[in-house]
């Protein structure tokens, strides 16, 4: 009988464990059919596997004492499963947190349609959610030492020797603790969010990720730029996403002083008119500057974001070099090696000195 008595006592626990375990989601399954709006309840099936072990743990903790289970064994058996205990709980309480917080998060942004203020929540919940898991697996790793009597001994000349550590631990980690205030700062001072389209160190690409202490960007070509979140509170960058999103493309070409301008402008018109990214708000080109071999002339377009503003200036770019290549070729830059054809009311006239020069030769009327 005591053979058994220790696989009675832990079969029983896990049973009722199973049992409490499979009803509380059947539960959940009911109230997430119910009501679809809410992602809580989903969310909170998810932390079947820590609150299952929370009340198992919790029961054999508080049985095996009375069935005085391996008595050999007691003190040893007694700790790993309060150690147990301690785990599962703060797991649990993270899944909960994280439940909770990505509802509200989920709430707030089906309510507001402004892309930019969802963006900032959103920063500033994944944040949140990593101060909170920081501080519960602290807690928890903490109270895991308690358990251990040496620890517990050991606290009296711990919290003596606690001054002296800060001074140094503060010391050794001063770039950590920076650049942890310097994440708390983005993600509540609104400088950068999660989505953002940023320019940073001539790299342009899209925030995809911010911690405490490190920011990832995601730039055109798929690479992933990582830099402490401290580059952005201590040096200038540029948020194309910052206010609204929409934003102004300048395309330039180098051409001929004959180049076709006003055709230009027309076929600006009707390329735009066929791009679906071309945001309708303004479009314009003019010559901007002159050379002695060449013009430059610019156009601007408009696109709502920085994605479709590339994809106008290249679709511009591309159908405009293409239109002047296959009608207007002599607008194209080109290198002059002859001497330029004169009007026939230009005529060269000899001087005394042998030199020839250029006059007006004023173009006759008829008259004897």
């Amino acid at each position: 009988m005591d053979a058994l008595r220790p696989l009675i006592v832990i079969g029983s626990a896990v049973l009722v464990t199973l049992a409490i375990g499979w009803a509380t989601d059947r539960l959940l399954r009911k109230a997430d059919e119910q009501d679809h709006e809410t992602p809580l309840w989903g969310l909170l099936r998810r932390a079947r596997i820590p609150y299952q072990l929370v009340l198992c743990s919790a029961m054999l903790r508080g049985s095996y004492d009375q069935a005085k289970l391996l008595e050999r064994h007691q003190t040893a058996i007694g700790r790993t499963l309060t150690l147990v205990l301690i785990g599962s709980a703060a797991w649990l309480v993270i899944r909960i947190a994280g439940a909770i917080v990505e509802t509200s998060y989920s709430r707030y942004a089906r309510v507001h349609r402004d892309a930019a203020r969802v963006r900032r929540v959103r920063t500033q919940v994944e944040l949140i959610m990593r101060v909170v898991s920081a501080i519960v697996i602290v807690v928890a790793a903490a109270s895991m030492l308690l358990t251990f009597p040496a620890m517990r001994a050991a606290g009296a000349s711990l919290l003596a020797s606690a001054g002296i550590l800060g001074i140094v631990a503060g010391v050794a980690a001063q770039s950590t603790l920076s650049n942890i205030f310097a994440g708390l700062q983005i993600a509540f001072g609104d400088m950068v969010r999660i989505g953002d389209t940023v320019v940073v160190d001539g790299e342009w690409g899209t925030v995809e990720e911010i911690t405490l202490t490190f920011l990832t960007v995601r730039t055109w070509d798929e690479r992933r730029i990582t830099m402490p979140v401290s580059y952005f509170t201590s040096k200038p960058f540029e948020n194309w996403s910052r206010g609204t999103p929409q934003m102004t493309g300048i395309v330039y070409w180098h051409l001929d002083h004959t180049a076709p301008i006003e055709a230009m402008r027309e076929k600006l018109r009707d390329i735009l008119r066929e791009c679906p990214a071309w945001d309708g708000r303004a479009h314009g080109l003019q010559v901007t500057d002159s050379t002695p071999n060449t013009i430059q002339v610019r156009a601007l377009v408009t696109a709502k974001d920085a994605d479709d503003i590339w994809t106008v200036r290249v679709t511009v770019r591309e159908q405009m070099i293409t239109w002047l290549c296959a009608e207007h070729p002599y607008a194209l830059p080109r290198v002059n090696t002859a001497d330029a054809v004169l009007p026939a009311h230009w005529a060269r006239i000899p001087s005394q000195d042998g030199v020839h020069r250029r006059a007006y030769e004023q173009p006759r009327t008829g008259r004897g």
